[in-house]
């Protein structure tokens, strides 16, 4: 009987961005194999624009999982519509290519900062953050009303992410902020990307979002 083990495969849609670069140099630490996307196709990545599923679907075949980790647009123009679109187009491609696992890079602004009142509700949330953050909290909408037919995860940061060290470890919550003791809501990149990685080879929180912190 054959002891080989499969090595994972990942489509990485965005894997130049902040949190899309360290999910990529996370994964194929260990092992998996990586295939990166860029609109652009820069820094040796294939082009591929994710709100076109058959783009998509053509480089999810054969893989085990899609990951979405784009941004909508940041120059002042409408967010929600590109990400929606970036969306619709991952979820139709996994299925054309019969892939089920879906990651999805999610935003903070959308977790309750107070029971029915979102982050991005709140009256300190910074408003040049807003519209990213309403935009994320319709992508993470569309994958609950669409999805369900898929093992799909929607990952959001604590209220602050920025590059860090990475120290393997973290607090795993629901739709709830998650904060330390002190009331702060952090995590550093790396560890977002440490915390990615272990939910797509491990599949705890399927059909749902969670969120991680220290």
């Amino acid at each position: 009987m054959s002891t080989e083990v499969q090595t994972m495969k990942i489509l990485l849609i965005g894997a130049t961005g902040m949190i899309g670069s360290r999910v990529a140099a996370e994964a194929r630490a260990r092992g998996i194999e990586v295939t990166g996307t860029t609109r652009g196709g820069a820094a040796g990545t294939e082009r591929l624009d994710a709100a076109d599923a058959a783009g998509v679907a053509a480089l999810a075949a054969g893989k085990d999982a899609v990951v979405l980790a784009v941004s909508p647009p940041r120059d002042g123009s409408p967010t929600v519509a590109p990400l929606l679109a970036a969306g619709e187009g991952v979820i139709a491609g996994a299925r054309e290519a019969g892939v089920r696992r879906v990651v999805v890079v999610g935003g903070a602004g959308s977790l309750e900062a107070a029971p029915g009142v979102r982050l991005v509700d709140t009256p300190d949330f910074p408003e040049m953050y807003k519209q990213e953050a309403l935009a994320q909290g319709e992508l993470l909408g569309l994958f609950r009303e669409k999805a369900g037919d898929l093992d799909w995860t929607y990952i959001s940061p604590a209220a602050a992410i920025e590059p860090g060290e990475r120290t393997g470890h973290y607090r795993v919550g629901g739709d709830q902020v998650l904060a330390d003791d002190k009331g702060t809501s952090f995590i550093t990149a790396e560890d977002y990307a440490v915390a990615l990685v272990d939910e797509l080879e491990k599949g705890q929180a399927v059909g749902r979002r969670i969120t991680v912190a220290y």
